[in-house]
């Protein structure tokens, strides 16, 4: 190995040692406690190395923010491929989102600290393009080529993915309370699509009968109502050739 490359080695791995303690920072003290100054100290560095591969701490969040990203759209794509119904593969990704955001709370947390990500972060984040890819294709899928010229396919997803956060934020806040332990606990396992409940849903959108201790489970009913509306509200907007009459 000449001198160059084992410097580029010798490089790529400083740059893999800052990450992983900073990782390991944000996992057992939370994003707001690690600095520049700690990650140098636990690695056993100077300061100015730390800079010389990442311009601020803002620099390495982006790192986690990016792949963060990835994992959430490679999430969303395999519960995808497991469906081949548009509607039920909105609900699939629908699941997906939820289970990916309180198994990932660190990331989530991140990527979300300050709401949905505006344009000019989305623009840093190659991942975030194939998130949304991944969501609108099936939501442009239920439209029939040509059946509705004004449907707006972007608004559906900004709907969508609004409804998921706002969620996924209320029952986040829930579990990191106060008055509540934080032990990696989720509201409600995510039900599996060979899941017989999940299987109904997938059908025809039941209204789901209340369990007695329906605490425990009304965030994953909520979930569950929440994508049926917004499924039968892409097929309301979709005119009906054969009762012309019922088509605003």
């Amino acid at each position: 190995m000449g001198i160059v490359d084992r410097k580029q080695r010798q490089k790529e791995e400083v740059r893999a040692s800052i990450l992983d303690t900073a990782w390991q920072m944000v996992v057992t003290e939370g994003w707001h406690s690690f600095s520049i100054r700690k990650i140098a100290d636990a690695i056993e560095y100077s300061v100015p190395v730390i800079y010389s591969h990442f311009e601020n701490k803002d620099a390495i969040l982006l790192e986690f923010n990016r792949k963060g990203f990835q994992l959430l759209a490679a999430a969303l794509e395999q519960a995808k491929a497991g469906q081949p119904e548009p509607a039920n593969q909105i609900r699939a990704m629908g699941r997906a989102y939820w289970k990916f955001a309180f198994e990932n709370k660190e990331y989530y947390q991140l990527m979300f600290g300050l709401g949905i990500p505006k344009c000019e972060t989305a623009s840093r984040i190659p991942a975030l393009e194939q998130f949304s890819a991944v969501i609108m294709g099936s939501i442009v899928a239920m439209v029939p080529a040509g059946q509705e010229p004004g449907f707006n396919p972007w608004l559906k997803y900004q709907s969508f993915w609004s409804m998921l956060h706002g969620l996924v934020s209320i029952n986040m806040i829930r579990l990191t309370s106060p008055e509540r332990p934080t032990n990696g606990e989720t509201p409600h396992a995510v039900p599996s699509d060979e899941d017989p409940a999940a299987a109904a849903s997938n059908a025809e959108c039941p209204s789901p009968e209340v369990p007695a201790d329906h605490h425990a489970d009304l965030p994953l009913l909520v979930l569950e109502d929440v994508m049926c509306s917004f499924i039968r509200g892409i097929q309301a907007d979709i005119p009906d050739p054969a009762h012309p009459e019922n088509n605003n």
